[in-house]
């Protein structure tokens, strides 16, 4: 079988690591990449193409593109690669809201094309652990999923806040991690930057499953924490994202002494377990599996309806918070 050529549309800081990982990618053919600001000399010592305008790149009898472009450009760059027959992989969020990645969404099923979501957390080795885990019932029921995301502000981003750049990673990874989809959202932003985007949010959620989700994000911290607690009815899992670490704090159980409180069972902390597993690239891991996923094996990507049901939240909570007022999905 012939490798897959591929096109990458956007050279800022993630387009840069898409195209490290695509340039040593298996059966895979990197044909040329898009950027109105890239440098000519880019493909001096390579053999990909460089184009100024990406609609010269989808003419290149591509089979799939990466679109690592600015968030409001992915349903105008993604609607033209679909209508040309390209399949697609977008990185995160799919569109700047929901009715952009609807759109998205009805083009992709029109044309019988894959669309994939570049949400990268789900592949992270600590957090595909924890899922596994998960659903081999090592927690049991699951009561609260808790993410805190906080940390300096990034200079690549111009066109969203912290809600759509940042908090779509952990609205995605609540759901995946839980399986079910936000009943209920309950926002509060902040605007510290002098940006006209939000900068600070703090999201209180309940899923369908009644699990409770609470969502802390930033950009304004100068401590880089990416922390993810799942507690449960046999204790609970801590993830540290950044070094893809998993604990697991096992309760312990004792029994009330005094008569008048025998009904009652105390927690204490158990057994404390660290995880060993392997740690790959999560970009490099998403890249496989896509590309996997478009040669018929067996993949797991990220699809363009997760990706439309995370956006329909962040929108969610954007209203709540504007509103103040807790929103109904």
């Amino acid at each position: 079988m012939n490798n897959l050529r591929v096109g990458l549309v956007g050279l800022g800081v993630m387009g840069k690591n898409h195209l490290r990982v695509l340039s040593s990618l298996g059966r895979v053919e990197l044909a040329g990449v898009a950027d109105p600001m890239s440098p000519k000399d880019l493909s001096k010592e390579s053999s990909f193409e460089v184009f100024g305008d990406y609609k010269e790149l989808l003419s290149q009898n591509l089979d799939y593109c990466v679109i690592a472009a600015p968030t409001g450009l992915h349903k105008e760059i993604a609607i033209y690669a679909l209508n040309r027959g390209v399949n697609c992989l977008i990185e995160k969020p799919v569109a700047i809201n929901y009715e952009e990645a609807i759109e998205i969404q009805k083009v992709a099923a029109d044309r019988g094309l894959l669309v994939g979501i570049g949400h990268i957390e789900r592949y992270n080795s600590a957090i595909r652990e924890l899922r596994k885990r998960l659903l081999a019932r090592e927690l049991g029921e699951i009561y609260q999923i808790s993410i805190r995301r906080q940390g300096p502000f990034p200079a690549r981003i111009a066109d969203v806040g912290v809600v759509k750049d940042l908090a779509t990673h952990d609205i995605d990874l609540a759901m995946w991690l839980s399986e079910s989809r936000f009943k209920e959202v309950n926002a509060e932003t902040a605007f510290r930057s002098g940006r006209k985007y939000e900068d600070l949010v703090s999201v209180n959620g309940q899923l369908q499953n009644n699990v409770v989700v609470n969502l802390l994000v930033n950009w304004l911290s100068p401590l880089k924490e990416r922390n993810i607690t799942v507690t449960g009815e046999k204790g609970a899992f801590v993830i540290d994202t950044l070094n893809s670490d998993l604990t697991f704090y096992e309760n312990g159980i004792h029994e009330v002494s005094q008569d008048a409180y025998l009904h009652f069972k105390g927690v204490k902390q158990g057994n404390v377990t660290t995880f060993a597993f392997s740690k790959p690239e999560p970009l490099r891991v998403e890249h496989e599996q896509f590309r996997d996923k478009l040669l018929g094996l067996s993949a797991e990507i990220v699809s363009i309806e997760e990706g439309v049901e995370t956006v329909k939240v962040a929108d969610a909570v954007l209203q709540s918070s504007s509103r103040g007022q807790r929103v109904i999905i």
